[in-house]
């Protein structure tokens, strides 16, 4: 057996803390111990309360001016828009034909699709990034790629090739037949390899015909362990056009609940523009939200408003959405989710953000079982955050009070430069000076 402890200030969160006080969904140890043993916590709490039962076996692992917490839980990412990340000038449904389309054609090629898989895994990590629900491209061998990849380094990670049968470029297009045939073939040779999931991915309404979109809920029926993840009321223009797609639809929520695709498995990027009946709806259902604040604001598409989804009890996740979004640090997501609520003339808690990025990612995802915080037998996936990692960065942490303010310095001047270390399941994913 390997045990290895790790001694710095260690946070986590336990609960939502919209729905109880944020101090009592928080466990913060300003000098504390993160024990590890094969890949699993073992145990977490204050220095001075564990130290004293550590055996002679244990290996110590000093951290001085650290901060270690659960790895961040990325809700919605694009790996095929890295490289179209920092596009100027459009909006959504502009953007997705000028720069997004061109890019994913790419992808038909293998190995253009397993560089762009490992690239794009390394900067997950290098941000502290330890699990994610990813969107492919309609290419099978995309899916194929990450999929390989993400094994390769044990790697929490769900993912999907995307549907599309309708309204994008040649050579991007599947049909239901092919839809259905590689999203199966796909489900039967990755869900539960290793720490990998599988989510059931049409791209958005106005990229699918009702008759795929029943084909998607008719695969998510026969496989109750996969996820349904896919984009909603993002921006006017594309609610418009579903609206005109599907004329006898209640609203776009409805478009994907008359296929069976509306459940406590699925997850929904955006809804920016979602009212509150669609909300409540969605809670009912069991519905998760990945809020992207970076990739509202880049595209003009709106002010998302986490008070009001909280509010309606849908469970609400972080994502950077990639390349949309113009970072993969969820630590930078966290500040962006801040301005977008001092917009809305909501004051985001920062131990709120702080859950949005880990815990609350895992719910989404259905993985809080395995990781999200560091309870006893759960997956040992954590970060390091070096407290100086800059000058400035140094100088601001040293004046923190609480764990508040602390979190709320770290979103606003910390990037990857702040994640010194990655952990996945108690092993050193990436280490940030080598």
């Amino acid at each position: 057996m390997t045990r290895r402890a790790y001694r710095a200030a260690i946070a986590h969160m336990l609960d939502d803390p919209s729905r109880a006080p944020a101090e009592e969904a928080c466990a913060y140890h300003p000098d504390g111990l993160l024990l590890v043993e094969d890949g699993h916590m073992a145990a977490c709490g204050a220095w001075a309360d564990l130290a004293p039962g550590l055996g002679d076996d244990v290996e110590m692992v000093e951290l001085p001016g650290r901060l270690i917490t659960p790895g961040f839980v990325d809700a919605h990412v694009h790996y095929p828009q890295t490289d179209v990340m920092a596009a100027w000038g459009t909006r959504l449904l502009d953007w997705l034909h000028t720069y997004t389309f061109p890019a994913e054609q790419a992808f038909a090629d293998r190995a253009h699709a397993d560089a762009a898989a490992a690239f794009f895994l390394d900067q997950l990590l290098a941000n502290g990034t330890t699990s994610a629900l990813v969107f492919c491209t309609v290419h099978k061998a995309s899916a194929d790629a990450l999929f390989e990849a993400a094994l390769a380094c044990n790697m929490r990670l769900t993912a999907g090739k995307v549907l599309m049968d309708r309204g994008a470029p040649e050579g991007l297009t599947d049909t239901v037949e092919t839809g259905r045939a590689d999203t199966e073939a796909l489900i039967r040779a990755w869900r539960g390899r290793g720490r990998l999931g599988y989510a059931i991915t049409p791209r958005f309404a106005v990229t699918s015909t009702d008759a795929q979109l029943a084909m998607a809920g008719e695969v998510a029926a026969a496989h109750p362990d996969v996820l349904i993840h896919t984009h909603m009321s993002e921006n006017p223009e594309e609610i418009a056009a579903v609206g005109e797609l599907f004329p006898d639809a209640r609203d776009y929520l409805d478009v994907y609940a008359r296929h069976g695709l509306v459940g406590p498995r699925s997850v929904f990027a955006h809804c920016v523009h979602s009212d509150e009946d669609a909300l409540r709806r969605m809670a009912a259902a069991g519905a998760s939200a990945a809020f992207c604040p970076s990739s509202n604001l880049l595209l003009g598409s709106g002010l998302f408003s986490l008070k009001q989804a909280c509010g309606c009890g849908v469970n609400t996740a972080l994502g950077t959405d990639v390349g949309g979004g113009g970072s993969f640090s969820l630590l930078q997501m966290m500040a962006e989710a801040y301005k977008v609520g001092q917009l809305r003339g909501d004051n985001l808690n920062p131990l709120h953000a702080f859950y949005l990025a880990t815990l609350a990612g895992a719910r989404a995802l259905h993985i809080d079982d395995k990781v999200g915080d560091f309870a006893v037998g759960k997956e040992a996936d954590f970060v390091v955050l070096d407290l100086a990692a800059t000058p400035l960065l140094a100088r601001r942490t040293a004046q923190a009070r609480t764990l508040a303010e602390l979190l709320f310095i770290l979103s606003v001047l910390g990037d990857d430069r702040t994640v010194e270390r990655t952990y996945l399941m108690g092993r050193l994913a990436h280490a940030r000076d080598t």
